[in-house]
């Protein structure tokens, strides 16, 4: 078959009603921003491109493992194009957020201001399946809590910004859109005039982080003795975690290969002379508890100061979803701003008032268990049966408060590559990254990692749902 042209590709394109797509206007035209990466995709055939870009990544090694196996990262050609008019107040809404959320785990270790003046239930807190009370009275060098910050957004039926998920404990993924980009420029000629903002500078930012996290014994050297620590490779994303060590040039380890001595850490790998202390520890392992093995060996020189951590534990109560609800509120509360981002609305199901205001909507809702993850357990209810819907409204009934609700937003649609190289629209989100330096100091990678529903009509993006992935460029 001959490749389409792009006049074809671009003119068969079908737009939906009542949902917003990133790169075609209602009427079917191309939006200015992403011509250029539409036409550039086009010239560079695309049922053939998925292919090639699949094979380069498989050369890089590029895999991602969940409980069903090594699954292919899959990588969907079509860029994800965003203006500098639209990113800009992205980044300033990014980097207010992660202020205050930083700012939301330093007090609820601390005093709990935003308790006592009311603006947050203590419920919220108690409550929250990663709050760690231990940790109370904790001051973590730098003050920094969330080195690292990966929060999920999406786009509404009018184009709107919103949080749908704040993730704050081992946020995974910007390893993979390097690759992502990587594969795709070899491939694909971009003009110079579209050429996007590079990512080159993600591993400074991380490298700043640890410098920020570093305890006071280790800010008089160059550098401070860093590691990145992995659970192994039966971890999801072990191969970022070797990629990180490797960009970082600190060692990767396991936490057998630790011990503490004095109240500091110490690194005994196989093939060292001797010991060697270590400042920092780029945390990547599932163990997101103090209750665990890797908690108990790394709490002692944490209290004692000796032991900078990202990201620390405890972090996970600003990650929760019914955390999510009052996030708007400590912006006002600790940044002083009206939100530059919004929130998804969110029901607290535990204040009656709100239960009450769900339960008139109940059909309209996507209903999420606060134990859950990657989608297990999630109804979204405008999709789902009576029966399903009438089941979970037990549940719900039963215990409000393991429970969340969020209006249901419906995700903005990209084009992407299917069958025959033809264009057609998916639903997609987006993962960018912000980084905190000395001061608290937020930084913003440009972009992110934006995620794509490979079915058609799915809006869960995960890899292990038969979801893959797009290079986001923002432009200059």
């Amino acid at each position: 078959m001959a490749p389409l042209r792009a006049d074809d590709l671009l003119a068969d394109y079908p737009v939906s009603e009542g949902v917003f797509d990133e790169a075609f206007s209602s009427t079917g035209e191309p939006r200015p921003h992403a011509r250029a990466g539409l036409e550039a995709v086009a010239r560079a055939d695309t049922a053939e491109l998925p292919g090639r870009i699949s094979r380069s990544l498989k050369r890089a090694g590029v895999r991602f493992s969940s409980v069903e196996g090594d699954l292919e990262f899959y990588v969907d050609p079509v860029p994800r194009v965003i203006s500098a008019t639209d990113w800009e107040p992205v980044k300033r809404g990014l980097a207010q957020r992660v202020r205050a959320l930083n700012a939301f785990v330093a007090d609820v270790y601390g005093d709990q201001r935003i308790v006592a003046e009311g603006a947050v239930p203590a419920e919220v807190i108690t409550s929250a399946d990663y709050y760690e009370p231990a940790l109370r009275g904790l001051t973590p060098p730098g003050g920094v809590w969330i080195g690292v910050s990966g929060l999920d957004l999406v786009r509404d039926q009018n184009g709107e910004w919103l949080v749908l998920e704040d993730n704050l404990r081992t946020p995974s993924g910007f390893a993979y859109l390097h690759a992502t980009r990587r594969a795709l420029l070899e491939h694909v000629d971009v003009p110079p005039d579209a050429t996007p903002r590079p990512l080159d500078g993600e591993i400074d930012l991380l490298a700043d982080t640890l410098r920020a996290v570093a305890p006071e014994s280790a800010r008089g050297r160059r550098a401070p003795q860093a590691a990145v620590l992995t659970d192994g490779e039966h971890n999801s994303a072990y191969w970022e975690h070797a990629w990180l060590s490797r960009q970082l040039g600190i060692p990767l380890i396991t936490p057998d290969e630790l011990e503490v001595r004095d109240g500091q850490l110490w690194l005994l790998p196989r093939g060292l002379r001797e010991p060697r202390r270590i400042d920092v520890i780029y945390r990547r392992t599932n163990a997101d508890r103090l209750d665990s093995d890797i908690g108990r060996l790394l709490i002692e020189p944490v209290r004692r100061g000796t032991l900078g951590l990202v990201n620390q534990y405890g972090t996970g109560v600003a990650d929760d979803k019914l955390t999510h609800a009052y996030v708007e509120q400590m912006i006002r509360f600790y940044v002083g701003e009206e939100p530059v981002l919004r929130s998804v609305p969110t029901y607290d199901l535990a204040q009656p008032a709100q239960l009450e205001e769900a339960l008139d909507v109940f059909d309209e809702l996507v209903l999420k268990p606060r134990a859950g993850h990657g989608g297990v357990g999630v109804l979204i209810a405008p999709h789902a049966t009576r029966e399903d819907i009438e089941a979970t409204r037990k549940e719900v009934l039963a215990d409000p408060a393991a429970w969340i609700a969020q209006r249901m937003v419906m995700l903005s649609t990209h084009p992407t590559v299917v069958e025959g190289g033809r264009l057609a629209p998916r639903h997609i989100d987006l993962r960018p990254f912000v980084f905190l330096g000395e001061g608290c100091t937020p930084r913003v990678l440009p972009g992110g990692l934006t995620r794509v529903a490979r079915s058609e009509g799915a809006l869960v993006v995960n890899s292990s749902q038969n979801g893959g992935a797009k290079d986001t460029w923002v432009m200059r």
